[in-house]
């Protein structure tokens, strides 16, 4: 199903549903970016918000951009800040909605598995984050999408599959260090912290070099 179509009626119970990937990725976007202070940062896929409420007090000003108009409705009701501005934009297009901003953190939360080709999004990135600036990823892991795990919901018309792409360790890494950033941090997070079983979330902390 269409990205944004999909997040739009996904909208409606995103925050309510049973969703482990939603939530372990929450748990491990704060763990990763804990104990760092930023002044301006880009949230990229900031949905219902359930990260940029905790996000508002770690940074100075956010520019929180989403797909989905309903997503983003969601967002504003939940985060009331002078801090945040929220942006509705396509980043597969140029992105101009940024009137040239410079940031010192962009995050990715479960946006990157969407998009098919995740070079140029890198490459808009070099433009506008500040040297020695930090970009987050947190991801579906590569090994539960290999299981067959997609993002996905139920509806009353049936389970509704959002269109997703496969994107390998390798491809995040090596997409990294084409485009000057180095490898700061590499984790993964497991169910109820199981370490038998497939790991569910890849995190990447990057940083563009100096």
């Amino acid at each position: 199903m269409d990205v944004q179509k999909a997040y739009n009626l996904w909208a409606q119970q995103y925050d309510t549903n049973d969703n482990k990937t939603r939530d372990l990725e929450g748990r491990a976007f704060r763990e990763t970016l804990s104990g760092y202070n930023f002044k301006h940062c880009l949230e990229i896929g900031c949905g219902t918000g359930k990260n940029t409420l905790w996000l508002k007090e770690m940074a100075e000003k956010i520019i929180a951009v989403d797909l989905s108009e309903e997503m983003l409705n969601k967002a504003k009701l939940k985060v009331r800040s002078d801090k945040v501005e929220f942006i509705q934009a396509d980043i597969l297009r140029e992105w101009s909605f940024l009137n040239g901003e410079k940031f010192d953190l962009i995050t990715f939360s479960l946006v990157l598995e969407h998009i098919e080709n995740i070079d140029p999004i890198f490459q808009k990135m070099t433009s506008v984050i500040e040297p020695g600036g930090y970009v987050y990823i947190g991801e579906l892991h590569p090994f539960k999408q290999y299981a067959g795990s997609k993002a996905r919901f139920e509806t009353e018309k049936g389970l509704m599959v959002v269109d997703c792409y496969n994107h390998h360790i390798s491809d995040f890494a090596r997409t990294a260090l084409r485009n000057g950033f180095t490898i700061e941090n590499l984790n993964e997070y497991f169910d109820e912290s199981n370490r038998t079983g497939l790991p569910r979330i890849i995190v990447l902390l990057l940083r563009k070099k100096d």
